[in-house]
């Protein structure tokens, strides 16, 4: 690791929003399969209730507490499957990005993603990007109590990325779409 002090001892990146501009996908997903299942919504609402969420506070707000997990489970390889499937032509890096992340690990500034997002989708995204050599680790939706790349939000994701890189939680560069502003349509900031 590059002991320049002025350099973070890490850099950790949100995924939709940050290293792929994927949340319109999402909320396309989300609009088929709420009206597929014949569920009410207002559509403005959606991307404040749906993007950084985990599925199954999604689906426990959609289809109430009386569903069950094993339901969740099937529902959400169905909603993420669709996902994977309209998002594969589209997986690209944002601008500048692919230049960005080549810098920090050429400076031996350790690099993880943490998401919201289900394991199959971060895995996917990063094998679209051809990220996995650059990446110390990864931290997904499955993973974590409560979603989210915002301070005392992800739970275990910065107890893990810090451990995997030898780093304390204030001398970790985080990047997200701040909460603050709707996702989807925004760029990331630090």
């Amino acid at each position: 690791m590059n002991s320049n002090s002025s350099f973070p001892a890490a850099v950790i990146f949100d995924m939709d929003g940050v290293l792929v501009d994927s949340n319109p996908f999402h909320l396309q997903k989300w609009i088929a399969f709420l009206n597929e299942h014949g569920i009410p919504y207002v559509e403005e609402d959606l991307p404040k209730q749906i993007l950084g969420s985990r599925n199954d506070s999604l689906f426990r707000r959609f289809f109430g507490p009386q569903i069950t997990p094993q339901e969740m489970r099937r529902l959400g390889e169905e909603v993420e499957a669709n996902f994977r499937k309209a998002f594969a032509p589209h997986a690209r890096p944002l601008p500048g990005l692919e230049r960005l992340v080549e810098e920090i690990h050429r400076q031996g500034i350790p690099i993880a993603v943490a998401s919201s997002a289900i394991g199959k989708n971060v895995a996917f995204v990063i094998e679209a990007l051809k990220f996995r050599a650059y990446l110390r680790t990864t931290v997904s939706g499955d993973e974590v109590v409560h979603a989210g790349l915002r301070p005392g939000k992800m739970t275990r994701a910065p107890t893990t990325t810090t451990r995997s890189t030898a780093t304390t939680p204030t001398s970790t560069l985080a990047l997200t779409v701040p909460p603050e502003r709707p996702r989807g349509h925004t760029t990331p900031s630090l």
